[in-house]
């Protein structure tokens, strides 16, 4: 049976009507059947068979691809589904409009398959265009896990004010503040050119609107936003003086902003060291310096603290992963480096996003340097308590050697003396 209903897709052989499909030079007429597409959408068995179905034979359809039209046919003929990244917003769109159901769920299944941080802005944005929650709702948990990355990808910049202002909205982001309200300077620098405004501080905040109010500026340090949002021109007087007579006084006066953290994060950035002393000399062979450690309550960790050289000037290439142990999948990563003046003091290396970390869960911090000898820690703590939110709880850390080849990193003495982190 579809071999026969295959011949008769694209063919003018019985065919009893003709779609005119697209615009312009690009438009092309397409055959095909009442019966076969009557039998498989709801639309076209109103259009042919309806209380005001269309006598003629000919029918214009000027919003469709014609490759996307196709694609809707081909499935209503044979069930074969032809769509890819370039054709499948658009065959998304065709079967909505003709409700072939079963056709739109593969597309979004395709979409939600080939999800990334770098286009997940983009997707957020098509699916809120052509009405699909689902859709909508995996991609924002994408920006919420990745958000970072998919700040930083070129779609971000695109996406209508409406979007943005969902995304500012949400309590789930795992950026730091500082960098969101750097994002949002990015996006409003866009939209004043598609408006066809000068890039200044005014139209800025003219584009923005209420997506300004949004940005939660008391989650910032005040060396945070003394660099940048007091100097960008986009606040006013009162607001610069009230943000900083929130970072100063106590208690916090209120402030026209939000103050809830995001990402579930309490308190302030903090480090645990599990090292008391510092010497001198650990070579790098191209193993990575590997230590494990697990907490009894969930964190957020956000990089690692390391030693440098005991030489200066030095550079070093260090890749700094986070590791579940059990499953052997990395979490959280970064290649970076960083530059040393010889002194025993520790160099953050942060990674690309924030990390959950759940409870009595053992992780493995890994960091493989390219570089001269450098300092190292003894006397290594097996536990350590952290105190959190002033003192009213603490962090319990449990640090453990990793088995097999770590360059010589254990609990007594090695590199990745710190973990940087939230509460």
């Amino acid at each position: 049976m579809r071999e026969r209903i295959v011949f008769l897709f694209n063919n003018e052989i019985l065919s009893d009507v003709t779609f005119l499909v697209g615009r312009g030079a690009q438009q092309q007429r397409i055959p095909a059947h009442k019966l076969v597409l009557s039998s498989g959408s709801a639309v076209f068995d109103a259009m042919f068979n309806g209380t005001l179905a269309t006598a003629s034979s000919e029918i214009e359809v000027p919003d469709v691809e014609p490759a996307a039209f196709l694609a809707v046919l081909l499935f209503l003929y044979t069930d074969e589904i032809q769509i890819d990244p370039e054709t499948v917003m658009t065959t998304l769109y065709t079967a909505k409009k003709y409700a072939v159901s079963a056709l739109e769920k593969h597309c979004v299944d395709f979409l939600k398959n080939n999800l990334t941080s770098d286009n997940a802005f983009l997707l957020l944005t098509q699916a809120r265009l052509f009405d699909e929650p689902q859709l909508a709702s995996v991609c924002l948990d994408t920006i919420d896990r990745f958000t970072t990355q998919a700040l930083n990808a070129d779609g971000f910049t695109d996406i209508d004010i409406d979007t943005l202002m969902i995304v500012l909205e949400r309590d789930t982001l795992r950026v730091r503040e500082s960098k969101l309200f750097q994002a949002v300077l990015r996006w409003s620098e866009a939209e004043c050119v598609r408006q066809q405004l000068s890039v200044t501080p005014e139209n800025q905040r003219l584009v923005l609107g209420n997506a300004l109010s949004l940005v939660r500026f008391p989650l910032m340090s005040k060396e945070e936003f003394t660099a940048g949002p007091a100097q960008s021109g986009l606040l006013n007087y009162s607001e610069v003086l009230s943000l900083f007579s929130y970072f100063i006084l106590n208690p916090k006066p209120s402030v026209g902003f939000q103050t809830m953290p995001r990402c579930c994060m309490t308190g302030k950035e903090q480090t645990v060291c599990r090292f008391q002393h510092t010497k001198s000399r650990w070579g790098y062979f191209g193993t990575s310096d590997r230590i494990r450690f697990s907490v009894d309550r969930r964190i957020f960790l956000i990089g690692y603290g390391v030693y440098g050289s005991t030489q200066e000037p030095a550079i070093y290439e260090v890749s700094v992963e986070l590791i579940h142990t059990a499953s052997g999948k990395v979490i959280a990563t970064n290649a970076t480096s960083f530059s040393c003046d010889g002194s025993k003091y520790t160099y953050r290396l942060m990674f690309k996003e924030l990390a959950e970390i759940l409870p009595n869960t053992i992780y493995t911090a890994s960091a493989t340097f390219k570089g001269p000898c450098s300092y190292y820690g003894t006397k290594g703590l097996r536990t350590v308590l952290v105190d959190c939110d002033s003192g009213n709880t603490k962090v319990k850390f449990e640090f453990s050697s990793e088995l097999g080849d770590n360059n010589g990193t254990s609990t007594d003495e090695g590199q990745i003396p710190e973990l940087i982190f939230y509460t």
